[in-house]
């Protein structure tokens, strides 16, 4: 299935299970920034063991592999878990909400967005800014999320909370590429 029908599928699901979510990743960020493909869909999930069980029976062999017990254990030790779409290959991570304190703070800062397909919960930009350049750390310096950051800064400047930026950037140790990312934006 193609992935926007992928990612409206499990949104749906989660929604009728009633299980908190919010987009996050290359999706989030091409969503709020500049578009671009992705074989995975970034999904943090305040779920319980009894909703997952329920989700993963949402997503039925042979369409899908989607592993209860991997499922389970990931949850126990707040790991990411996945599901596959055997047909198209592409992959929805699910990162279960931890007690990390910028965590449960970009979770409740979380936006309900409309596009023409479907409506969704994502990061704000901020915090899709502030992931990107952690993960671009925690990679070694990907260049890539490096500039997915950069393009969503570019589209949101306008409305990003620079106060907020600046304080959470301190605390995740990156500051100095959020420095970058100022410098080298693109004009208004």
């Amino acid at each position: 299935m193609p992935q926007q029908e992928l990612l409206a599928t499990v949104l749906a699901a989660l929604e009728r299970l009633a299980i908190p979510y919010m987009v996050t990743g290359s999706l989030a960020s091409s969503l709020q920034g500049e578009p671009r493909s992705t074989h995975d869909i970034d999904v943090v999930v305040e779920i319980t063991l009894e909703q997952a069980d329920l989700l993963v029976q949402e997503f039925p062999a042979p369409e899908y592999h989607f592993d209860p017990g991997a499922t389970r254990t990931a949850i126990k030790r707040h790991g990411m878990f996945n599901l596959l779409d055997l047909e198209s290959g592409d992959k929805v991570d699910f990162w279960p909400l931890t007690a990390d304190a910028f965590d449960l703070t970009r979770f409740s800062r979380r936006q309900r967005v409309e596009t023409p397909e479907l409506a969704l919960w994502v990061s704000a930009p901020e915090d899709t800014i502030l992931m990107k350049l952690r993960w671009a750390k925690l990679s070694g310096g990907s260049e890539k999320q490096f500039t997915d950051a950069l393009r969503v800064f570019e589209v949101q400047r306008s409305a990003v909370d620079m106060d907020y930026m600046n304080r959470w950037a301190a605390i995740l140790g990156v500051p100095d590429d959020l420095a970058r990312i100022l410098r080298e934006a693109g004009p208004l």
